[in-house]
């Protein structure tokens, strides 16, 4: 049995591949990941239905399955709403935090370094985040 409430086989086993840099990418419903994929990601397809399932859902599982170091999101037009970065920021602390370009943005998720790609059914715009997975800290350092 399984103490995480993530059960999802294949995001279990490609998050225990994805080792201290990798990219996991949460993906928003709009997004077209057939043409998102790099030479090593996986997508994992968990929009059921618009809302089912939301992102910040996916982003609380994944923070207890392994560490993560840093975020980024595309960036928002000026008049746009993207209430969901403030959301994704106040939920991973005190990580790197980036905004990218919109193609740039693409072309990262592209990279060779993303493992994992999980579409949801996030229907706000914007809501698309790549995480940047970290390091377990070893018993000693979690003192500091």
């Amino acid at each position: 049995m399984l103490k995480t409430q993530v059960i999802h086989p294949t995001i279990l086993e490609v998050l225990a591949r994805s080792g201290h840099f990798a990219q996991v990418v949460i993906a928003d419903g709009n997004l077209p990941v057939a043409a998102m994929t790099g030479p090593n990601s996986t997508t994992v397809h968990l929009n059921f239905r618009p809302g089912i399932l939301d992102a910040i859902t996916v982003l609380e599982g994944v923070l207890q399955v392994c560490p993560i170091q840093g975020g980024i999101v595309m960036e928002k037009p000026a008049e746009a709403n993207a209430e969901i970065h403030d959301a994704y920021k106040k939920m991973l602390g005190n990580v790197t935090w980036n905004e990218m370009e919109r193609w740039a943005f693409y072309d990262k998720i592209r990279e060779p370094a993303t493992t994992l790609i999980i579409q949801t059914g996030e229907q706000r715009r914007y809501a698309n985040l790549i995480l940047t997975v970290g390091v377990v800290k070893m018993a000693e350092e979690r003192n500091f």
